[in-house]
């Protein structure tokens, strides 16, 4: 098990000695001589991250959570073993880089599930772990991130369709803006080309091998009846598609449920998102061929108040705890 190693230099002090912090020991780096693992999170703007640092340092400080994130010095440690990748898309179209580094909070102006998840996950594997994280908000399962495959269903265009022509014929449409699918498009080539480029993001990497997803997700879709009621049918293709376009057949597959979504109290569009979110994992059995390599991290225990649409107020422990669970569900599979 490796543990975490070396330091930056912090943006707003944190103090241990008067919180009484202890921070985690310091460990052997990753075995470079094995290929870079590669976890790929996907999904809309809580997995681009809106956890505020400002509540992030306070639960660091005087709740003495997290010290995995910081030094003896009470600094934000900079983890070698774990790379952090995130690109998204720039206001001008196209691939926007803004995070290549290893693993740290000090580069980050917000926060997503990213540090719970590589805490984990770092820890869990010897080789070096790449932390990719490809996604923009307010994008929708049912239309934006809308998998090959996809056939038009309740009114809404397939994949590679438009509401003109929404069976489309599986090119990309020709001067027609956005379509159905785009964004699925738009966060693979993003992701391939990182790792097209594997020793500007991870300088002396021997290779690489996407070992899994992860997708947080589902808030947009919750504003449509078609796009909540095709929800499972959905995301059961983007998982295949995604492993076959990472040419990653048994790549690993994590998500999250709305945090605000329970399991007894949750009605209309939302209830049928949860439940869709719940159906895929692999222990219930509804898709055999999901069977322990597909898991679901019921959030609603980890939500500190606030719905998905605003953020979760911004809760930083949200997107923490979150990310924790979703890296030990990922670690659970990756012992089989």
């Amino acid at each position: 098990m490796k543990r975490l190693t070396g330091c930056m230099a912090l943006v707003g002090a944190v103090s241990v000695v008067a919180s009484g912090l202890v921070a985690g020991p310091a460990s052997k780096p990753a075995d470079m001589s094995k290929p870079v693992k590669v976890f790929i999170l996907m999904g809309q703007s809580n997995m681009v991250g809106m956890g505020s640092l400002a509540t992030l340092t306070e639960a660091v400080k005087t709740k003495n959570k997290y010290p995995y994130l910081i030094d003896e010095k009470g600094e934000w440690i900079s983890r070698q073993d774990v790379r952090f990748v995130r690109v998204m898309q720039g206001k001008g179209g196209g691939m926007q880089l803004f995070n290549n580094e290893p693993m740290t909070v000090a580069k980050c102006k917000s926060i997503g599930p990213e540090f719970g998840i590589a805490n984990v996950v770092g820890d869990a594997i010897d080789a070096p772990v790449m932390i990719l994280k490809s996604c923009i908000g307010n994008r929708s399962l049912g239309w934006d991130l809308l998998p090959p495959g996809s056939e038009p269903y309740d009114g809404c265009p397939g994949y590679r369709g438009t509401p003109e022509n929404p069976k489309g014929n599986g090119e990309k449409p020709v001067g027609a803006g956005w379509y159905a699918g785009k964004q699925y498009d738009d966060d693979v080539e993003y992701a391939k080309t990182v790792l097209a480029d594997l020793d500007k993001f991870y300088p002396g990497a021997k290779g690489s091998e996407v070992a899994g997803f992860f997708f947080w997700q589902g808030e947009k879709d919750c504003g449509n009846a078609a796009h909540a009621s095709n929800y499972e049918k959905n995301l059961v293709n983007f998982i295949k598609a995604l492993r076959k376009d990472f040419n990653a057949p048994n790549a690993n597959f994590v998500l999250a449920t709305l945090g605000e979504a329970t399991k007894d109290g949750s009605k209309g569009n939302g209830k049928l998102v949860m439940d869709a979110q719940l159906a895929v994992d692999g222990a219930t059995g509804k898709h055999p061929e999901f069977k322990g390599n597909v898991a679901t991290v019921y959030s609603n225990p980890l939500s500190q108040g606030g719905s998905g649409n605003g953020h979760y107020n911004k809760h930083a422990e949200t997107y923490m705890d979150v990310g924790e669970a979703m890296g030990k569900a990922m670690a659970e599979m990756l012992k089989k």
